[in-house]
């Protein structure tokens, strides 16, 4: 329980602001939740948010415990990297989907953090702050409470998370840059994400990691995080991740390669996507934390077979 007092520089304001102002650790989409069920009174009695309120009023807050999901734990393998009270890091697997939704409603990270640590079914969206794609691989941040859960989706508008990505795109490229240019959906093609007029602010930073015959391993990171953002913009700059097969284009494959290996190319899997390093504010205690894992053994397997393939035409 927490009490306060209506300070003076919040006097005759409302019941809803006064209360966002005096407790920064909650979302104000929580306490709004609260103080309509109850969970938080002025002198006792349950007030509209619009009320404006007097200095001196006595504001209790009960946190409440609310379900917020009511999707099921199962059983589902996870690579944590890290857990605390507050946060866990999870290194997610490519082929999993993070949320539950129409034609994937079991076998989700959600299901499986939920079966991890139940208490995850207090905080919204099971603690997932952001997201990967299905077929990306890498680094996943998990809010454990209310108070770290604002923190980092916070963090995350301000752009002050450290993402860093490994890719492996088409073509040989001769230094890093900057690729900016606005998401939106698809003109056309409504399932997708496109670089378009009137689109959301986007900006991807990449240098080179590695060079081979006819494709780049590169680092990627970003400055901000809209939805795909890594695949449009390297497909709208020539750049295909390989195995991307929805903003790939129409398979290619640089010429003088062996057979197996081309095959190998235009059949891989996935989208050639790893989340390679992750860096944050931790909630509790301000400090900067930071996690890095390497790419998983399926896109280790490519930069081998595309090293193997460029030394062999030295």
């Amino acid at each position: 329980m927490i009490i306060l007092k209506v300070p003076n520089e919040l006097n005759n304001q409302r019941f809803d602001a006064i209360v966002a102002a005096l407790c920064p650790d909650y979302s104000r989409s929580q306490l709004q939740k609260w103080i309509r069920s109850g969970g938080v009174t002025v002198n006792g009695k349950q007030l509209k948010p619009k009320i404006k309120l007097r200095e001196g009023d006595e504001i209790t807050v009960t946190p409440q415990q609310i379900e917020q999901t009511t999707d099921e734990p199962e059983d589902i393998p996870l690579d944590i990297v890290y857990e605390d009270e507050h946060i866990l890091v999870v290194n997610k697997q490519a082929g999993l989907v993070v949320h539950p939704a129409v034609g994937n409603r079991t076998g989700t990270l959600v299901n499986g953090l939920l079966f991890h640590d139940s208490s995850l079914q207090q905080v919204p969206r099971a603690g997932i702050v952001h997201r990967l794609d299905k077929d990306t691989s890498g680094l996943m941040v998990v809010a454990k409470t209310l108070q770290a859960h604002k923190s980092l989706v916070n963090q995350l508008q301000e752009r002050t998370v450290k993402r860093e990505y490994l890719t492996v795109v088409q073509g040989e490229e001769i230094a890093g840059g900057t690729i900016e240019g606005n998401i939106g959906r698809h003109p056309v093609d409504r399932k997708r994400m496109a670089v378009v007029e009137g689109g959301k602010h986007a900006i991807t930073h990449y240098r080179i990691e590695q060079r081979f015959t006819g494709y780049t391993l590169l680092r990627v990171s970003l400055e901000t995080g809209r939805t795909h953002q890594i695949r449009v913009h390297m497909s709208w700059k020539h750049k295909p991740i390989v195995g991307d097969h929805v903003y790939g284009g129409r398979p290619k494959v640089a010429g003088k390669i062996s057979a197996e290996l081309r095959d190998y190319l235009l059949h891989f899997p996935r989208q050639s996507l790893h989340a390679t390093q992750l860096g944050l504010d931790h909630p509790e205690t301000g400090e900067w934390v930071q996690w890095q894992r390497p790419i998983p053994d399926d896109m280790q397997e490519l930069v081998d077979k595309l090293a193997e393939a460029s030394e062999s035409k030295e």
